[in-house]
């Protein structure tokens, strides 16, 4: 009888758009992070062909951005790599450009494939190479050409989850297709990148770097320095990208990271709560995630869901880069992690 009456109570209610909490509070406040994500690898070698394919079907210009969108299994159709990110892989063909615009929505480039492409971010141009980390901070004017014989093929992630969430997306279009030239190239990291700052310039930690490449040459420096040191059990040798004016993320939505792992290193297991996207830069290994193991080499993309345990192993000497959306979970208070044995 009581059965009965609370399900009757149920469909009443319902009437009125309510439902009861102690049917879902398990649910809604679990005891530890039960992500839907699942684990995934996109081999590179595997997709490159279709990346390729999407480049004769249709323009850059046709389609404001030829990207083919890298989707969690268990998030199909939201155009989601985890809860609050995306990923793509955006292919620009010889002559082409991909026409200026801005958005509410940070974006950051990882160059994977082919030369002779450049990113333009308000007015700079910046030459894209091989495992660079490029950003397009929110409502930055940008866009992309190519001016080399080779198609150029890069990761873009962004925060477009986490802007639809909160129904906060703006869009605009230039007024022609590529940006006026306002400053040479590398005249932000002459500005902001080399432990100096103009002397009238103030930033506060919440906004975007102004420095808007992390060239992958010094990135690679910096890794192989550390690795002149002691290897930490769970990292390897590991250092997160930074605003060199502030010491916060380049981007306040999304953090960014990079890792060397010497040939023959298995880390310890590791976890932590925000969900995080790998690329995989030198090398090659195997990724355990919660159970699930998958191998990666050279350009290949894989998804670490929330609190699932992660070890890696190097085959050879390999490079990682990895994002996530950290930078907000550690502002509203809510990232953990645990270092497990």
């Amino acid at each position: 009888m009581t059965t009965t009456a609370r399900q009757e109570f149920y469909q009443r209610i319902d009437q009125q758009h309510m439902t009861p909490l102690w049917e879902v509070l398990g649910a809604l406040v679990p005891k530890a992070p039960t992500s839907p994500l699942q684990a995934a690898l996109w081999r590179y070698a595997d997709v490159r062909d279709h990346v390729m394919e999407a480049g004769r079907l249709i323009t850059a210009a046709e389609a404001e951005r030829r990207v083919l969108i890298l989707e969690n299994p268990a998030l199909r159709g939201n155009s989601s790599i985890t809860q609050s990110l995306y990923a793509g892989l955006q292919l620009i063909m010889p002559g082409e450009v991909a026409p200026a615009h801005r958005h509410a929505q940070s974006a950051l480039r990882l160059v994977l494939d082919g030369e002779g492409a450049y990113t333009a971010v308000d007015g700079e141009r910046t030459t894209m190479r091989r495992g660079d980390f490029i950003i397009t901070p929110a409502w930055t004017w940008h866009d992309h050409g190519n001016l080399g014989d080779q198609p150029v093929v890069w990761l873009d992630g962004l925060d477009i989850p986490t802007v639809r969430f909160f129904d906060a997306g703006f869009a605009e279009h230039g007024a022609a297709a590529t940006q006026e030239t306002a400053r040479p190239e590398g005249d932000a990291l002459a500005r902001y990148g080399n432990n100096m700052l103009p002397v009238d310039f103030h930033q506060t930690p919440s906004q975007p770097t102004k420095v808007f490449v992390y060239p992958f040459s010094k990135t690679r420096e910096s890794l192989m320095g550390i690795a002149r040191g002691a290897i930490d059990a769970h990292f390897g040798h590991k250092l997160r990208y930074v605003n060199p004016a502030t010491g916060a993320s380049p981007m306040p939505t999304i953090g960014a990271f990079a890792q060397y792992l010497p040939a023959g290193v298995e880390t310890r297991q590791y976890r932590a709560t925000d969900s995080t996207v790998y690329v995989c830069l030198e090398g090659g290994g195997s990724a355990e995630i919660g159970g699930v193991s998958v191998d990666f080499a050279l350009n290949d993309v894989f998804v670490v869901p929330s609190w699932h345990p992660l070890r890696l192993r190097a085959a050879s000497d390999c490079i990682l880069f990895s994002f996530s959306d950290r930078p907000m979970q550690q502002v509203l208070g809510l990232w953990r992690e645990e270092k497990m044995a």
